[in-house]
C-alpha cells in the first residue's frame, strides 16, 4: 500500500493551488483529479474576473497552467476518483477507482460541486440528447438553432450569453419575476437581442420525438400551460457539493457542504481539510477556491509539523 504525506482529491483551482503550496513545502502531494479534470471552471469559456488577466483567460488554458505549475514544483498529478474513504484510522485510508488504496497522513478534499437537474423523467430521458448542464461542452451542437436555459442567477445568464453567440434564439426560463443575477449580468442579457426571458415559469416536461429534444412544456404563475419549440435544454440552477463520500465522517451543513472551522480549512476530523466549492456555499468563485486551496495546504503543513509526521 502506498503511503503519502498529503493526498489531494480534486483537480480544480482549489486542488491545484493546494498542490502548488504543498509541493513547495516539501509535502510531496499526490493529486487525483476526479471525474472532471480542471473542475467546474472548465464548463465555462473566458474567465474575466481572475486576477492577472485583464483581457480574460480561457478557462481550460488557466487550468492547464495551474496543473503544469503544480507539476513543476513536484506534485504528482494522477487520473482517478476516490470511491471509498476511512477517516477513522491513522493514516487515513482512501480507495481510488475501487481498486488502489492509499494511506494519507493528511487529506485535502477539493472535490467541488455538481450541477443540479430538475428531476423530471423526461429530462433524464433526453440527457445527452438535447438536455445538458454544460453550455460550453454542448453548445456547439446547437449552432443556428433554438435553445432554452433554466435559471435566473449569474450562471444561467452566463450560459445564456454564451449560447446566444451560437444559437439562433435563446429562451431563459425563470421561475420568479426577477433575476437573482448580478446587475452587470442582467444588463448583458437585456442587451442581447436573441435572448428572450420567460418570467414566472416552471418546466413541467421536456418534449421530444424519442431521438432528441423538440420542445418544453411550461407552467406560468397565472396557471397558463404552454409549449415552446426548442432543440436544446440547458440547466443552470445550482450545484450539489461532492461530499457524500465523506458524510459518515465529517460535519456537513444542511445543504451538504463540508463545514470548516473558523478562518481555516480544518474540518471536524483533525488532519482532514476542505477547500473550494465543496465547502463554500456562498462565494463559489475560482479566486476564492484558489485561496482556500492555499489555506488547506498551509493547514496541512502545520498539522504535519505539530504531529511530527515526516
Amino acid at each position: 500500500m502506498e503511503t503519502v504525506k498529503t493526498l489531494i482529491l480534486g483537480g480544480g483551482p482549489a486542488g491545484f493551488t493546494a498542490a502548488i503550496y504543498a509541493a513547495r513545502a516539501n509535502l510531496s502531494p499526490v493529486v487525483y483529479e476526479g471525474i472532471q479534470p480542471g473542475g467546474q471552471l472548465t464548463t465555462t469559456t473566458v474567465v474575466e474576473n481572475f486576477p492577472g488577466f485583464p483581457g480574460g483567460v480561457d478557462a481550460n488554458t488557466l487550468m492547464d497552467q495551474m496543473r503544469e505549475q503544480a507539476r513543476s514544483f513536484g506534485a504528482d498529478v494522477r487520473q482517478g476518483t476516490a470511491t471509498a474513504v476511512d477517516l477513522g484510522q491513522r493514516p487515513f485510508l482512501v480507495t481510488i477507482d475501487g481498486e488502489k488504496q492509499i494511506a494519507a497522513h493528511t487529506l485535502i478534499i477539493a472535490t467541488g460541486a455538481q450541477a443540479r437537474y430538475l428531476g423530471l423523467p423526461s429530462e433524464e430521458k433526453y440527457r445527452g440528447s438535447g438536455v445538458s448542464a454544460c453550455a460550453t461542452c454542448d453548445g456547439f451542437f446547437f449552432r443556428k438553432r433554438t435553445v432554452a436555459v433554466v435559471g435566473g442567477g449569474d450562471t444561467a445568464c452566463e450560459e445564456a450569453l454564451y449560447l446566444a453567440t451560437l444559437a439562433k434564439k435563446v429562451y431563459m426560463i425563470v421561475r420568479r419575476d426577477v433575476f437573482r443575477a448580478s446587475n452587470i449580468m442582467q444588463e448583458k442579457v437585456f442587451r442581447t437581442p436573441n435572448i428572450e426571458v420567460l418570467w414566472n415559469c416552471n418546466t413541467q416536461e421536456v418534449l421530444g420525438d424519442g431521438f432528441g429534444v423538440t420542445g418544453t412544456r411550461l407552467l406560468r404563475k397565472d396557471g397558463k400551460v404552454f409549449d415552446i419549440d426548442i432543440d436544446g435544454f440547458f440547466l443552470a440552477i445550482g450545484h450539489t457539493p461532492q461530499s457524500a463520500l465523506f458524510a459518515p465522517w465529517l460535519k456537513l451543513d444542511a445543504n451538504g457542504y463540508i463545514v470548516t472551522e473558523g478562518k481555516s480549512a480544518e474540518t471536524s476530523v483533525p488532519g482532514v481539510f476542505a477547500a473550494g466549492d465543496v465547502q463554500d456555499p456562498r462565494y463559489r468563485q475560482a479566486v476564492t477556491a484558489a485561496a482556500s486551496g492555499c489555506m488547506a495546504a498551509r493547514d496541512a503543513e502545520k498539522y504535519l509539523l505539530e504531529n511530527e509526521i515526516k
